[in-house]
């Protein structure tokens, strides 16, 4: 059998079937139609943001990384949660918005917007964080023509990295961002050219558990936005540190303990340059704000024995949760949790099972030689970390089958 990751403390069960926000798995399903489906917890994302704020220091604003989950309520509910929305196409940008976030309070990043996205962005009075010298000659351009002073931050790629994060956005040859030895003349022919000129977004990687190596980045990031600030000789309105707090999706991962972080963070605030005393500042996140509160659940519609090995099919797979299936972002293929939800809290099978989703290739997987107990037709399978890169981040057209259903509770 293969371990898998630790399901998320939030959940419980009663009377063998998983609760959800206080709802058993089973009626979720009958409330929302069918299978499978989306359960995101509005309860364990407010305890999150709550949770935050407790460790963060009173300074800091926090901003929802719209890319972790664009479901239209969620982000309506989120709207009134956090101070402000980052986003990284068009597409989320109407839904920001869409959602009751105020413009000013939208940035926009992500390498390759088109003219029409960098307009639409300017028209709407949202921060654009450049990507590029390029990027930025097309803003101010379209800002002139459009006869509007257009809000441009620089995105910079640090000399840094974030060390043992899952995915590194910073530091060395990258797509993103402007490298940190000439974000600063960038800004400067901003300023000259009549943009509102927005300060820095500098991020340097994502999902990491280690406490130490987010409190050395964070304190770099401020020391760069400090240095380049310093070359122009100018205060930037906002510094948007990034984020990187990840979540525990695989065995032996530990949840982050986030109040050192905040401790050491208010200490390196508090002891900033000259050049940024007037400045604001604010975390972006995603990941850690909503992957926890969602389910995906699934019913098994098949359940077969092939050379002594045991699969149970079910009726999701890939198309919808590509990242569980091992094939968004991960070297190598590990367990997220995984639960039979109608069975929650009972004892494992001797005999491993791998749970084979709908599609017709060998890398549709979401548990691969799992311990679950007996499982048999008709039962739901729970597959936890669902609330981010789930549905959205999946490729739902291959092979034609139906969009997973969404349900926010809570």
């Amino acid at each position: 059998m293969k371990p898998m990751g630790p399901i998320p403390p939030f959940f419980t069960g009663e009377d063998g079937m998983l609760l959800i926000g206080g709802c058993g798995a089973a009626s979720l399903v009958e409330e929302a139609g069918d299978t499978p489906l989306f359960v995101y917890d509005m309860g364990i994302i407010e305890r999150q943001v709550s949770d935050w704020r407790d460790a963060m220091p009173p300074m800091l604003s926090l901003h929802y990384a719209v890319k972790a989950n664009p479901f239209p309520p969620l982000l309506q509910r989120m709207a009134a949660l956090v101070d402000g929305f980052d986003v990284a196409s068009g597409g989320e940008l109407g839904r920001a918005l869409e959602a009751g976030m105020d413009a000013a309070h939208v940035s926009f990043a992500g390498p390759g917007k088109r003219d029409d996205e960098l307009t639409a962005a300017i028209d709407a009075g949202v921060t654009l964080n450049l990507e590029s010298e390029g990027e930025a000659r097309r803003a101010v351009a379209i800002a002139e023509r459009r006869g509007r002073t257009p809000k441009l931050a620089v995105r910079v790629n640090p000399d840094f990295d974030l060390k043992g994060s899952g995915m590194r956005m910073g530091g060395g040859a990258k797509p993103f961002g402007v490298d940190a030895d000439r974000a600063a003349a960038l800004a400067r022919w901003l300023i000259d050219a009549g943009a509102d000129w927005r300060g820095w977004h500098i991020f340097a990687g994502s999902q990491a558990l280690d406490a130490n190596a987010l409190i050395e980045a964070q304190a770099a990031t401020v020391a760069l936005a400090a240095r380049l600030s310093g070359e122009m000789g100018v205060t930037p309105p906002l510094v948007n540190l990034g984020g990187g707090f990840g979540i525990p999706h695989f065995p032996g991962d530990e949840r982050l303990d986030i109040r050192p972080i905040g401790q050491a963070l208010a200490q390196v605030l508090e002891g900033r340059a000259d050049i940024l005393s007037g400045s604001a500042f604010a975390m972006e996140l995603g990941r850690w704000l909503v992957g926890e509160a969602g389910v995906y659940l699934t019913r098994v519609v098949d359940v077969k024995v092939s050379q002594g090995e045991t699969f149970a099919v079910v009726d999701g797979g890939l198309h919808h949760q590509l990242a569980a299936s091992g094939n968004f972002g991960t070297v190598v293929r590990r367990n997220y949790p995984i639960a039979v939800a109608n069975r929650f809290g009972e004892a494992a099978a001797d005999q491993a099972v791998t749970v084979a989703g709908c599609l017709c290739t060998p890398m549709d997987k979401l548990g691969d030689k799992v311990a679950l107990p007996p499982i048999k037709e008709g039962d739901l399978v729970a597959l936890f970390l669902a609330g981010a890169y789930g549905a959205s981040a999946s490729p739902a057209a291959f092979l034609g089958h139906p969009n997973p259903l969404e349900l926010l509770i809570g």
